[in-house]
């Protein structure tokens, strides 16, 4: 696919300008371990980041625990391998301390002053930078730590140079507002998408308000909101993909969610794209929102979603989605975004 000019949206006060679609690495990271998307080859892996930064990406998300640290070598594998000056901004997280000795055990959601320096060093290393683009705190602590010390140390790694901007993921408007007071939280990653939609009414206009930028993971609900998902599909899943025993891919939500797939279809034609694409540009059409993160395993793959970075939901656009939210009872939170 050529370059298209997908517009860029300023990250909060980061000073970075990123694409308002990036590529997300979590399904990257391979099988066998607790929230895997199955096996998956390398070499696929690097061909869909690869696809996507020709097209005109200008950012990835990762994350340690993705593949127990396997996703980001294959990340910095694959961007070592880019001249410098055209290497794509790297976002990473941390915070999630698996045992290495059971793969399948879910990891610890671990904030532990040690335990953040410990994993930048160690992704530092795995990506071979010498500064993480945006370091995230993956999820909230539950060792006991108080998010003030936790945060602390973002700052400290941002005086020390390791990091350029420190972010946080799956935080509340009240831990959100506990980091700000000591120092800026520069971004947000929530869940949003027209199924998990209730950062729409809470973080989202906090972030807005504060200068504070948002990237947003799962705009397409893990593949639901896609063009060709299917109950077959979840039958064929590997039996380690974590989405087997997620709720929104088990009934009573699975029927409600191809349904509202199903009234995206007509939207998708009149724009000439895909249901991906109409997921994801409902996304980027809330106030605040500044990308969305997007999975890919193949360079076929990102084709199919690219396209959302550039279509434009009107209102009567928005209206028929909000109409289809609750004929089918899919999801929960906010209808549509707020109109000014």
């Amino acid at each position: 696919m050529a370059e298209i000019q997908l517009p860029k949206r300023s990250l909060g006060k980061s000073g970075m300008d990123i694409t308002v679609v990036g590529i997300g690495s979590w399904a990257m990271g391979g099988g066998g371990w607790a929230f895997s998307w199955g096996p998956q080859d390398d070499r696929a892996s690097e061909y869909a980041i690869r696809h996507a930064l020709d097209a005109g990406i200008n950012w990835i998300d990762t994350a340690a625990v993705y593949g127990l640290g396997h996703s980001e070598e294959v990340v910095g594998r694959t961007v070592r391998a880019i001249p410098e000056p055209d290497r794509p901004y790297i976002f990473t997280k941390c915070g999630l301390n698996w045992n290495s000795s059971n793969r399948m055990l879910p990891p610890l959601r671990d904030l532990r002053p040690e335990r953040i320096r410990e994993e930048c060093d160690n992704s530092l290393r795995r990506l071979g930078v010498e500064r993480i683009d945006l370091y995230q705190f993956h999820w909230p602590d539950e060792t006991g730590t108080p998010v003030e010390d936790s945060w602390e140390v973002m700052v400290e790694l941002i005086e020390q140079g390791k990091v350029r901007a420190g972010g946080v993921s799956n935080f509340d408007v009240g831990l959100l507002e506990r980091c700000e007071a000591i120092h800026h939280v520069d971004s947000l990653q929530p869940p949003f998408s027209l199924i998990e939609r209730s950062v729409g009414g809470s973080q989202i206009p906090w972030c807005r308000d504060h200068s504070t930028g948002v990237i947003c993971y799962s705009p397409m609900q893990s593949g639901l909101l896609t063009d060709s998902f299917s109950r077959q599909r979840v039958a064929a899943m590997a039996e380690d993909d974590w989405r087997r025993r997620d709720r929104n891919f088990t009934e009573p939500g699975l029927s409600a969610n191809l349904a509202l797939r199903d009234a995206l279809v007509p939207l998708a034609r009149k724009h000439e794209t895909t249901v991906a694409a109409i997921a994801i540009a409902w996304v980027l059409a809330w106030p605040g929102v500044t990308g969305a993160i997007v999975g890919a395993r193949s360079p076929e793959q990102v084709d199919g979603w690219l396209p959302g970075g550039t279509v434009t939901l009107d209102i009567e656009d928005l209206d028929a989605i909000g109409e289809a939210i609750t004929r089918t009872g899919a999801g929960r939170g906010p209808l549509s975004p707020e109109r000014k």
